[in-house]
């Protein structure tokens, strides 16, 4: 997009694009739908061979692809396509770290749905949404998020599962608090063989935690607790307790209610570990980070991104004396640890 500098003479391109921005989503999902990039990856990479492959029309499939390449998803030479790196790694579904199933839940109708009301919602303060109160269970959401965003996790649980030691193999309790797909709990697991993991979530929910357990091995060891985190009976004795991307939905003083539900949990020199987008003090930088606040106006009645001091004040209210900011590598967001 282009942006005007202190020499160039403004233009309306930036305006415009922006407007048409929801194209760019469309045709991301249509690639990802279509298997496009999974079909060049297996060599069908000319709009004549891929129409045959997808079972589209050739011209719809030249379209699509030149769309593509201008926008960065794929090359093209002479009337052959090709995946860039970024498109091979992510798009291919024969790439282990592929992130296309996200598209269930990112380009979902819900989520359209609250962006196309966010005028109202910026009025309000808050979702102008029917379903804005996260406290309660909303099966049509959550199970399509926990079927859709799994590949997200693999750089940031990873990254958990190091930080609780599982390389040691040392016993460990763990409790994951609304585990939704469960993969953070899962790693954890599959690289630690004493580490016990208790996932929290709603009872649909856990059903696709309790499926990836299974699919890769730990299910032995992995127990669930089904309900909400603000209500439901956690136990005690944790070792670490993993919060994945469920403060934003809420405003600080919930934050902090939970919090403290937690410091309950752990046991002496226990760990809570949080995973969130932390926007820097501007709330402008990084931005996908700062942009995510963005979202839960749009989504929540009252969630949103919060930085590392907001978090700090919330988590030393709920007794915590200290908590460390670390970036996740190959990911957005950040990680924060508190110590009991």
């Amino acid at each position: 997009m282009a942006t005007p500098t202190a020499t160039s003479r403004p233009t309306p391109e930036n305006i415009f694009n922006t407007l048409c921005a929801f194209q760019q989503t469309a045709a991301l999902k249509a690639g990802i739908e279509l298997d496009i990039f999974t079909a060049i990856a297996d060599g069908a990479n000319t709009s004549v061979l891929l129409a045959a492959k997808t079972g589209a029309a050739e011209r719809g499939v030249r379209i699509l692809c030149d769309y593509l390449t201008i926008q960065g998803f794929l090359t093209k030479e002479a009337e052959r396509y090709a995946l860039t790196q970024e498109s091979a790694i992510f798009l291919n579904r024969h790439s282990p770290a592929c992130l296309a199933s996200m598209t269930g839940f990112l380009g979902s109708p819900w989520h359209k749905k609250n962006f196309e009301a966010l005028a109202e919602a910026v009025r309000k303060g808050g979702t102008a949404s029917a379903v804005g109160d996260n406290t309660k269970p909303n099966d049509d959401v959550w199970i399509n998020f926990a079927r859709s965003m799994a590949p997200l996790t693999i750089p940031a649980a990873a990254f958990i599962a190091g930080l609780t030691g599982a390389a040691e193999g040392k016993p460990c309790k763990v409790l994951d608090i609304a585990a939704g797909h469960g993969m953070y709990g899962v790693t954890v697991a599959k690289r630690n063989p004493l580490a016990q993991i208790v996932a929290l979530d709603w009872p649909s929910v856990l059903e696709v935690a309790q499926e990836n357990a299974k699919k890769f091995g730990v299910a032995d060891r992995f127990t669930t607790v089904p309900g909400s985190a603000f209500e439901a009976e956690f136990g005690t004795g944790y070792d670490f307790v993993l919060l994945t991307n469920i403060f934003h939905h809420f405003d600080e003083a919930t934050c902090e209610k939970l919090m403290r539900r937690v410091h309950a949990a752990l046991k002496p020199g226990g760990k809570a570990i949080t995973l969130e987008f932390v926007p820097n003090e501007d709330r402008v930088t990084p931005p996908t980070s700062a942009a995510f606040s963005l979202v839960m106006l749009a989504g929540t009645d009252s969630g949103d991104a919060y930085t590392f001091s907001q978090y700090e004040k919330m988590f030393r209210n709920a007794g915590f004396a200290k908590s460390t900011q670390h970036a996740v590598p190959d990911s957005p967001q950040q990680l924060l640890l508190s110590e009991k």
